[in-house]
């Protein structure tokens, strides 16, 4: 007889012989948050610092909105290497190493060829980019050339995802954390003395900030390259670039799990690019308000996305070696500790929170509004962590198409019209309206959630695509 949903969660969490214990998850989660920490937060927060520092609304709102722009580039790429992580996770479960080298290759270049279509983008249609987003004529001039720079690190990143998948599908998170900690001390060096012009660097100001992260995943691409390919204790998995010989088979399946995680995570991103669409068009003050409390729901967010790694890869290894009952089971565990870290720094920046904003707003012009809607949005924050996590556990199971289908009806078919609605709405009062907007996208994340939790508990998700492995 099944378990009611309160309580089977609790047999979840207190059966320790079913799934990874707390100490292991927790050994696998630490890289993961500091990576997840790099990636996500603490450069995005210490690069706005500087450019802040400038003393202009104009050029940090342009940093802002061009990052969330970028944002859906670098969400392309993390669904490529999801992809990737699932097969690479579930043949090794299955012990079968060959297959796992084999899906490298196939991942390298088809992880090349996105990268220099989704660079062409940046560099030859920056302008029109800007112009739909609606923001100022002058954040137009100030993020045209910005776009054009981070395009030749957007390609360099594209490429080093691929190493980085095949190191998450085997289980080591480890060394693609050695990979971004290295590549974020390259970034801040550079980031810092071409913003200002510091040792005898030229003062770019803005587009310092861009020239730094090209120097970033450049130098995290050939970091890659020499700990992966010239590592003897990954001969097992025959890993061979450039004497490949592509197999469509395999291929298409690279791509047919892959393109609707490209799609879900895309989904989720064009969804902050038109939340802050929304925004932009209330002001500039409004919109560098919408720019900082997304940076800082983004340190919140930071465990449930680290958790969220580690349930894919733990989840692909399972599902290949057939051990359902320690794919619930690490999912319960998983999301209490998920909810746990967030929580805690969640009451940190609450507290803190005029001083948290203030780094970023020099002048004070958008602090106090800032500051009065942040708390209020960041109690909803919860919906997206199950949504985080859930979503992790499905793609790990290669239950891609539900976690896709779910994001694209709710965004397109709920939180579009209804924060329009909202948008359109005749008041004047822009504080309770940028909080409507803002609590309606988190609404969308619930509902995903409660999608998820149902497709776990029908037992659909065995369903997938295990006869494969």
């Amino acid at each position: 007889m099944k378990k009611n949903l309160l309580a089977s969660y609790w047999s979840g969490l207190v059966e320790n012989k079913k799934g990874e214990s707390y100490s292991n998850i927790l050994y696998y989660f630490f890289p993961e948050f500091i990576t997840a920490l790099v990636l996500y937060s603490a450069l995005n927060w210490i690069d706005a610092y500087w450019v802040a520092g400038l003393k202009s609304t104009t050029t940090y709102a342009t940093l802002g909105i061009t990052n969330t722009i970028l944002h859906v580039i670098v969400k392309f790429a993390e669904g490529l290497m999801v992809g990737a992580i699932i097969i690479c996770g579930q043949f090794c479960g299955a012990k079968k190493f060959s297959d796992v080298g084999r899906t490298f290759a196939e991942t390298f270049w088809v992880m090349s060829i996105m990268g220099v279509l989704a660079s062409a983008l940046l560099f030859f249609a920056p302008y029109w980019i800007l112009y739909f987003y609606d923001v100022t004529p002058k954040m137009i001039a100030c993020g045209v050339p910005f776009m054009r720079v981070r395009a030749l690190g957007v390609l360099f990143m594209f490429i080093a995802f691929a190493f980085i998948a095949f190191l998450r599908g085997i289980k080591n998170t480890r060394t693609p954390m050695i990979i971004f900690v290295l590549g974020s001390i390259v970034f801040l060096f550079f980031d810092y003395a071409l913003i200002f012009g510091q040792w005898g660097f030229p003062n770019l100001g803005l587009q310092g900030s861009a020239w730094a992260t090209v120097l970033q995943y450049g130098s995290m691409l050939l970091l890659s390259i020499f700990l992966v390919l010239r590592n003897p204790e990954y001969s097992k998995y025959s890993l061979n670039l450039f004497g490949y010989k592509p197999d469509a088979p395999a291929i298409k399946r690279l791509l047919s799990l892959s393109w609707p995680v490209v799609v879900d995570k895309s989904t989720m991103a064009i969804a902050y690019m038109w939340l802050g669409y929304m925004i932009a068009g209330m002001g500039k003050y409004p919109a560098a308000s919408f720019v900082v409390i997304k940076d800082l729901e983004r340190a919140l967010f930071l465990p449930a996305i680290a958790f969220a790694q580690v349930i894919t890869f733990l989840a692909s290894n399972d599902f290949g070696a057939k051990n359902t009952d320690g794919i619930k089971a690490n999912i319960k565990k998983i999301n209490l500790l998920a909810s746990i870290f967030v929580l805690m720094i969640l009451v940190v920046s609450i507290y803190y929170k005029e001083f948290l904003i203030g780094l970023f707003d020099r002048k004070g012009t958008f602090t106090e509004f800032s500051a009065q809607a942040f708390p209020i949005i960041s109690i909803f924050v919860f919906f997206d962590v199950l949504q985080i996590v859930l979503s992790g556990a499905l793609r790990g199971v290669s239950d891609v198409k539900i976690v896709m289908w779910s994001r694209i009806i709710i965004c397109a078919g709920f939180f579009a019209p209804v924060s329009y609605l909202i948008k359109i709405l005749p008041f004047d009062d822009n504080l309770l309206k940028f909080i409507l907007i803002y609590g309606i996208f988190y609404l969308s994340n619930g509902l995903m959630s409660l999608i998820y939790v149902h497709r776990f508990r029908s037992g659909k998700w065995l369903k997938t695509e295990q006869e494969k492995i």
